[in-house]
């Protein structure tokens, strides 16, 4: 089981995978390729949040 650091560092490293693929996308003019890097960053976001849970958990035990 990840740790809530590993989630938050893989959500940050999602959030900018993802607007590097939006920014592609919009320069290319490729709405999926878009589209895939919006989904990536809501992931990250996700991921991120969950680490922030784990944490909070964590420290009230």
């Amino acid at each position: 089981m990840s740790t809530g650091k590993e989630d938050k560092a893989k959500g940050t490293a999602n959030k900018a995978a993802g607007k590097v693929k939006e920014a592609a996308g919009k320069v290319t003019g490729s709405e999926k390729t878009e589209a895939k890097g919006k989904a990536q960053q809501a992931k990250g976001e996700l991921q991120k949040g969950k680490g922030e849970v784990k944490d909070a958990l964590k420290k009230k035990h």
